[in-house]
């Protein structure tokens, strides 16, 4: 068996995100390191080291799915490997997010008040307001961290839905920051997209 090393226990932090966003939506701020350190580090790198080796969530997936038994461990369909799919999604996920940065404006414009709603999978708004007590920031930092936190959310549930469908770590094959550093890789190497 081999030997375990510090970032073989990422899953912990995904998991504990979770929860502190639970209870102090102000903590989704943290969720930004997920976006950040895999551009960087495909950057830096060239390669998807974030997604192999440092990914608390696929971590966390390959436990639920893998260990615990979680996942049926088929084959993910050939449609939601394809590029069409991936990049869709991606671009999907975007538009949403910056539907999202948009609501965060203007909450700090004035021009809308604070929802304090998670929505999941875009369409169910569950009320939150138990994980936010006001704060010295703006009410525009709560609004973001709320809509942060909703991405966060879906895209977890999408992965743990796929995890029982098919693999452990299926949410992988179409996981947009995976897309987004593949593509960076692809730049970075002179391939074709």
């Amino acid at each position: 068996m081999k030997q375990k090393k510090w970032y073989d226990y990422l899953w912990v932090v995904s998991l504990t995100y979770l929860i502190l966003g639970f209870f102090n939506i102000l903590f989704a701020w943290l969720g930004l390191l997920c976006f950040f350190i895999p551009l960087i580090l495909s950057i830096a790198q060239g390669n998807k080291s974030y997604c192999n080796r440092y990914c608390g969530r696929g971590q966390l997936f390959g436990l639920l799915g893998g260990r615990f038994g979680l996942s049926r461990k088929r084959d993910v369909p050939g449609w939601m490997k394809s590029k069409w799919f991936r990049y869709g999604f991606l671009i999907f996920f975007f538009v949403m997010f910056f539907q999202m940065l948009w609501s965060t404006y203007l909450v700090f414009a004035g021009a809308q008040d604070l929802r304090q709603v998670v929505t999941l999978l875009w369409t169910f708004k569950l009320p939150w307001q138990w994980a936010y007590h006001g704060t010295v920031f703006s009410a525009g930092v709560a609004q973001f961290a709320f809509g942060f936190y909703s991405v966060m959310l879906t895209s977890t549930v999408l992965g743990l839905i796929t995890m029982v469908l098919f693999k452990p770590r299926s949410w992988c094959v179409y996981c947009p920051m995976g897309t987004m550093t593949q593509i960076i890789c692809k730049v970075k190497a002179g391939e074709r997209l």
